[in-house]
């Protein structure tokens, strides 16, 4: 059974990482949004360095203690919670930076759900961006045209990507393309294609409302050429309508993963409005508290209560999704619940705080309003808040995507 108390081998690692945030991030929050950099900010090599040395250190310690929880033999608290703990701390830090570390790739975590043990042990250590959408296909997956051929022993990418996070910096991108255009979402696979490829050009860098430490690029594939190995996963099509489902439902394993560390990200940016406009209020003499009964409570309080409530249903529901994922729980119903839901709470959080805090919620005296811009992309990426309602519906009804669109 799931311990909402966090072990305290995680509760050490939003320590460590509460201070990497506050002393390696947040002094570059404003000078790095500013900016909006297409290289990767100096700074940031090192500090991803060591992020990445620790993570490599924990996984390793986690993998030696079988990833069980001491007073619960049979529970597992493993990469997953470990890595929506570390992403909402770091987010607490900053959002875009975040965001902007070689270690986070979001490319990374399909490596891990679809590619075979030895494709990982080949490629090692990544920096991969992950490219999906396409100009006229956003949020259905399945709807993508960008092709992949055999020819002898290569693949043959062609193709247009937007919206790749890091796809300028990275040094792999995941590309998702069809076998068979024909097969719909059953001939899906994705590719690792590394940076500099021939065939494969970088077209154009997005001038972004937030998350701009972050680079989002463009990406188009011309004859982009990989080896026959570079396709992760199986290749074969699946022959009947049955296996095409589950086939479809592996390649879409990547997100089961990734939902939950990006509404991690949310949890992290509205716990840092909250906690700016709570140091706001007290500067200025206003203290919650929560010994008060309703009637006593100013409107102010009411909000900031509201707020705090919102942001905690959003927490738990996070850290169930990962917890169910590190037990081999089938967690996707849960990973998009706690997506939908942080991606709307950190909106909701971070403009009621720029609200509340009046002219340095709305001036850049504060990091307010960048958080508040930071955040709307958090609804969006990794699927919009409509799509996760879709897909909670689906699994809760019982009802497939041909039936309920």
């Amino acid at each position: 059974m799931i311990n909402l108390e966090l072990p305290k081998h995680l509760q050490d690692l939003q320590t460590l990482l509460r201070q990497f945030s506050n002393d390696g991030l947040r002094p570059l929050s404003r000078k790095y949004d500013d900016l909006e950099p297409k290289e990767l900010p100096e700074e940031l090599g090192p500090l991803s360095e060591l992020l990445a040395a620790g993570r490599k250190q924990r996984s390793a310690n986690n993998s030696a203690a079988d990833n069980t929880d001491a007073e619960s033999p049979a529970v597992r608290n493993g990469t997953n919670l470990g890595t929506v703990v570390g992403a909402a701390e770091l987010c607490w830090g900053d959002p875009a930076l975040f965001l902007a570390m070689p270690a986070i790739g979001l490319g990374n975590a399909a490596v891990e759900a679809v590619a075979t043990p030895e494709q990982k042990q080949q490629w090692g250590e990544l920096y991969a961006a992950m490219a999906i959408t396409e100009p006229g296909c956003g949020s259905d997956s399945a709807a993508i045209r960008t092709t992949a051929t055999l020819d002898g022993d290569e693949w043959v990418i062609n193709g247009e990507k937007i919206f790749v996070t890091d796809g300028y910096r990275c040094k792999q991108v995941v590309v998702w393309a069809s076998l068979d255009t024909e097969l719909g979402k059953a001939a899906i696979k994705s590719f690792l294609v590394p940076k500099g490829t021939p065939g494969m050009t970088v077209t154009r860098v997005e001038h972004k409302l937030g998350m701009r430490a972050s680079d989002t690029a463009q990406i188009v594939f011309d004859n982009c050429r990989v080896p026959r190995a570079n396709l992760l996963g199986d290749p074969e099509i699946a022959k009947t309508a049955e296996a095409r489902k589950k086939a479809f439902g592996g390649v879409m394993q990547t997100f089961d993963n990734t939902r939950p560390a990006v509404a991690a990200q949310g949890i992290g940016t509205a716990r840092a409005a909250l906690d700016i406009t709570e140091a706001l209020l007290r500067e200025r003499g206003v203290e919650l508290a929560y010994n008060r009964e309703y009637a006593q409570l100013s409107a102010l309080e009411n909000d900031l209560y509201d707020l705090e409530t919102e942001y905690e249903g959003a927490r738990l529901l996070v850290l169930k999704a990962a917890w169910m994922a590190d037990n081999r729980l089938p967690n996707s119903k849960n990973a998009s619940m706690c997506k939908a839901k942080a991606g709307r709470m950190v909106n909701t959080v971070t403009l009621k705080c720029v609200e509340i805090c009046g002219q340095l919620g709305y001036s850049k005296t504060e990091l307010l309003e960048k958080l508040a811009r930071d955040s709307k992309i958090i609804d969006i990426y990794e699927g919009t808040q409509q799509i996760q309602q879709l897909i909670v519906a689906r699994q809760v009804l019982g009802k497939s995507s041909s039936e309920l669109k």
